[in-house]
């Protein structure tokens, strides 16, 4: 199997001004295996050019704030490129993290 190492970022909603929320971003790097990687083109019949979508799977070791922060995962650095994620499996003590598109949000500031 594939080496993996790589930054998984975490958005947590604060409170700016009252009633306004925004995610804050940060960033944690871990390391693991890619254990299933596969792509695809997603024909749009509104492009020219088709988006690829992955549909790989990285299995982590997780630390605590890994294990108390899942539903904060929102996506991974992986080969110099930003992918969401789709799904997390917790299969203690790692986590399976599916990607899917590329990232289209903000970035953790480092």
């Amino acid at each position: 199997m594939t080496r993996f190492a790589g930054a998984v970022g975490y958005a947590t909603s604060q409170e700016g001004a009252p009633g306004v929320w925004s995610d804050v971003l940060t960033e944690k790097n871990y390391y693991g295996e890619v254990i299933r990687d596969t792509s695809r083109l997603v024909p749009d019949a509104t492009q020219v050019n088709a988006d690829l979508s992955l549909n790989n799977a990285f299995s982590i070791m997780a630390d605590a704030y890994a294990m108390d922060n899942v539903e904060a995962m929102r996506y991974v650095r992986w080969n110099g490129h930003y992918w969401t994620i789709t799904s997390v499996e917790v299969r203690r003590p790692r986590l399976i993290l599916q990607i899917g598109g590329l990232w289209s949000g903000n970035i953790a500031e480092t």
